[in-house]
């Protein structure tokens, strides 16, 4: 138990926010299509980006106010120069006792042992193809190093190893048995993943959905599923292959949303917190933090930000409405 849960934030629906996605760079080094237009260069500007010093005392805030998990994300967080040495940082304030990482993993064999050393216990690692050719369609690089990658976390002792695997019909829909497969024999968890309207890539690649429902009925006919449970702050729901570890998860924010269990809120480069990955609703901390705030200040624009927290996103009603790619949000 955290033993600042006294102060713990609490949404205006009662949702208690305990997990903050954060993101240290808008960069990557691969393009997505579903994330990120592959000619995109509107960038953020580095005197823009929250310093190590910033991203500290904010997150020090949050743990003051009942944050125990945090997520460094991107973009593709080892982008930016020294990650382990924020992740050291944040896993040493107070409260906070769970620091994972999202990545791509093309870099990750070189800094696996480094991010292990600093405190990052968990890692989710995007691979969204086994197939070279069809992972350079999707990302516009190479597969194999983000299997070198896996292999050197594997390696460092990381646990769980989550693999992310957005579905996309006519693209990897037909790889599904193969990456539980994959999974089986390495040791990771498997997420499989709806695509969602985000931004004009994430609503051309909504033309490629998967309807999740659909896929768990399909690999209930190859592999023995039962109900499963795995720890961690986020929104998938798993089951597990009889006779395994394996954990397989689903995340359905359009077939099957579960904003109502939502406890989380994102963190963007630029010092916005966004409250909702579906809404527009934020609050920007960086001109008050270059305004040289207090602390106490830092804390009530944060109860602030939770305030405008919505109920649920709105992909169904007004797929339209998020303008932002998901790379400027924080993954």
């Amino acid at each position: 138990m955290n033993a600042m849960s006294d102060h713990a934030l609490t949404d205006p629906f009662g949702r208690r926010i305990e997990y903050v996605r954060v993101s240290v760079t808008d960069r990557c080094d691969l393009r997505c299509f579903y994330c990120m237009p592959r000619g995109f260069r509107d960038f953020e500007e580095p005197e823009h980006w929250l310093t190590f010093d910033e991203l500290e005392r904010v997150m020090a805030a949050f743990a003051r106010l009942g944050t125990r998990r945090i997520r460094l994300t991107g973009g593709e967080p080892l982008v930016r120069k020294d990650l382990p040495a924020l992740a050291r940082r944040l896993s040493a304030l107070p409260g906070v006792d769970d620091i994972s990482l999202s990545t791509n993993a093309t870099r990750l064999a070189r800094e696996a042992e480094a991010l292990r050393g600093a405190g990052v216990r968990r890692i989710n690692v995007s691979l969204d193809s086994l197939k070279p050719e069809v992972f350079r369609q999707v990302t516009g690089g190479k597969l194999e190093k983000v299997l070198d990658g896996l292999m050197a976390a594997k390696a460092a002792g990381f646990r769980p190893i989550k693999i992310n695997m957005v579905m996309m019909g006519g693209i990897n829909d037909g790889e599904a048995e193969d990456m539980v497969e994959f999974c089986l024999e390495h040791g990771f968890t498997l997420r499989f993943i709806e695509t969602m309207p985000m931004g004009d890539t994430g609503r051309e690649a909504s033309g490629h959905f998967v309807d999740l429902q659909q896929l768990k009925a399909r690999l209930g006919r190859r592999f023995d599923l039962l109900p499963g449970v795995m720890p961690g702050g986020g929104p998938a729901r798993y089951v597990q292959v009889a006779g395994t570890d394996l954990h397989i998860g689903f995340i359905t924010p359009i077939s099957q949303h579960f904003c109502a269990t939502c406890n989380r809120v994102r963190l963007s480069v630029d010092g916005t917190i966004y409250t909702c990955l579906g809404n527009e609703h934020s609050l920007q901390l960086r001109p008050r933090l270059r305004a040289e705030c207090s602390d106490a200040d830092i804390d009530d624009a944060i109860r602030e930000a939770i305030a405008l927290k919505p109920e649920r996103h709105e992909f169904h009603e007004k797929p339209e409405k998020v303008l932002r790619f998901m790379s400027m949000t924080g993954g």
